[in-house]
């Protein structure tokens, strides 16, 4: 679903057209790394602190999908925390923007690093003419941060990684309050018609809806 500058990530809703609501929508991998990738920004800090119940909104459920989602699910190289207790921009994972953009590039070009002509041990500074603590010297040896997207096909085939957050192995299943779990079984959906209280399947309607920057 790509334009000339625009990719769109997909998913289904099930539709009760008796009830006129979503009941839930399978969402592949890349919905999935986007929504968690909010979590991302400073706002997951936010969360933890006023707790889920004292957050506005759907964001503590989504935030609570992450702390119970089984590691089996999640990349072997990310640790919850990153997202769970973000320090900074989260590392490791996905970037929704050059995905959605098409360019593998954003990190790359916007993240710079300085660091001493000669020093042991090395150290690293965000900004030009930081005084070494090695040496009475200026770091200003540029060194480029390479993001995960631009060497993704490096990191996959040493690593078996997938880039992201979760695993492709499964189809996920989003509610209308965030929560994020895996379709393990048809099961699973039959137990969310009932838990929906369902009781005509023939008044249930699928539809693809697409997100791009714009939807975003």
């Amino acid at each position: 679903m790509a334009t000339s500058n625009t990719t769109h990530v997909s998913l289904k809703l099930l539709i009760d057209t008796r009830g006129c609501k979503v009941l839930f929508a399978e969402a592949s991998k890349d919905v999935v790394d986007f929504l968690f990738s909010l979590l991302s920004l400073p706002v997951a800090t936010v969360i933890r602190l006023l707790s889920e119940d004292g957050m506005v909104g759907r964001m503590g459920k989504l935030y609570e999908s992450v702390e119970n989602l089984n590691d089996t699910y999640l990349q072997p190289n990310l640790d919850k925390n990153t997202l769970l207790k973000p320090k900074t921009t989260v590392a490791a994972g996905a970037n929704i923007l050059p995905l959605l953009t098409n360019n593998i590039n954003v990190d790359s070009n916007s993240k710079q690093f300085y660091m001493c002509s000669c020093c042991n041990p090395l150290h690293i500074s965000d900004v030009c003419g930081t005084l070494c603590p090695n040496r009475s010297d200026y770091m200003s040896i540029r060194v480029t941060y390479v993001s995960p997207q631009a060497s993704s096909s490096t990191v996959v085939a040493k690593s078996g990684c997938e880039g992201g957050y979760v695993k492709g192995v499964v189809t996920y299943m989003v509610m209308d309050n965030l929560e994020v779990k895996p379709i393990l079984s048809t099961i699973s959906s039959i137990a969310v018609l009932n838990q929906f209280n369902v009781k005509d399947v023939g008044a249930l309607q699928e539809k693809v809806v697409h997100l791009g920057m714009q939807e975003v």
